[in-house]
């Protein structure tokens, strides 16, 4: 994750300004400005850690926000680092500044940092369900609007693997489209002769009749939606047959205890919504104190 990119920053510094932060009034009233302060954030519950990045990110925008002068540190133990496994209790990053500084930023640390190990953290059960197949995880674009470069990083912190980031990044011709475009073989059709090169053509289907259209009109990826366990398996034999090492996936309301199953019904990869539009986020806490004179 580069978080120094324009499209991160913008982010973080919206986040920073719905929180008023630097013009923290309560904070302002009670904490001198040169007091300095050391912040630890401690895991109060086991997870996979993502978004460690965005401490030094907040602090820097912060100080240019606020005026805030003086320097500040960030550090962690070695074996700490975006994707890794922490205990309850475990100690995550530990940052030195100004009290008032880390005080104000407090809250948009862990708000993002909760929510992206949430992400990473749900990601990587399902990474664990599917331990010894082939299959891989996908995310999907159901992310927060606006977070959706931060949210599918978590995803890649937790093992799973990024999907389309954006309307222009793959050609995924859906339900709606088919409706839309004069039915699955012209949908299909069309987006075989227009695409640029290099672009892969997967389409989404339903039904035993769709997927007929589908190998018929040669489609270059197959999803495979809603469809029962068993029906799976039988689509995956079928598409392997005619469309040797077309990439197939499965999709519709995957959850931990389906997930497997499904894997083993022979797809390359599974997609599932729910790891940025159901993860919880999880529980980090910071503990503040000032530094010895």
């Amino acid at each position: 994750m580069d978080w120094k990119s324009k499209r991160v920053r913008t982010i973080l510094e919206a986040a920073l300004a719905e929180d008023k932060a630097a013009t923290d009034v309560t904070t302002a009233l009670t904490v001198s400005p040169t007091l300095r302060a050391t912040g630890t954030i401690v895991a109060k519950q086991a997870c996979v850690v993502s978004g460690l990045g965005c401490i030094p990110a907040f602090l820097e925008i912060f100080a240019k926000m606020s005026g805030t002068t003086g320097r500040f540190e960030v550090v962690s133990h070695p074996e700490i680092f975006d994707g890794v496994k922490v205990k309850k209790g475990q100690t995550i990053a530990v940052i030195r500044y100004k009290a008032a500084a880390i005080l104000s930023c407090e809250r948009v640390i862990l708000n993002l940092m909760q929510r992206m190990s949430g992400i990473a953290t749900l990601t990587n059960e399902f990474v664990k369900e599917l331990a010894g197949t082939k299959t891989k995880v996908l995310d999907t674009r159901k992310t927060i609007p606006g977070l959706r470069a931060l949210d599918k990083y978590a995803v890649s912190c937790g093992g799973g693997v990024n999907h389309r980031l954006d309307l222009q990044d793959g050609i995924l011709i859906k339900n709606n489209h088919i409706s839309l475009g004069g039915g699955l073989p012209t949908a299909l059709e069309s987006a075989l002769k227009g695409r640029r090169k290099g672009q892969v053509v997967q389409v989404e289907v339903r039904s035993p009749e769709e997927l007929e259209q589908a190998i018929a009109g040669g489609a270059e990826s197959i999803l495979l939606d809603n469809m029962t366990p068993a029906a799976v398996k039988k689509s995956v034999k079928q598409i392997r047959a005619a469309l040797p090492g077309v990439p197939v996936e499965a999709s519709g309301n995957m959850n931990l205890k389906t997930v497997r199953t499904y894997a083993l019904a022979g797809v390359d990869f599974i997609s599932v919504g729910a790891l940025t539009h159901s993860a919880v986020a999880v529980d980090l806490s910071m503990r503040i104190a000032a530094d010895a004179s």
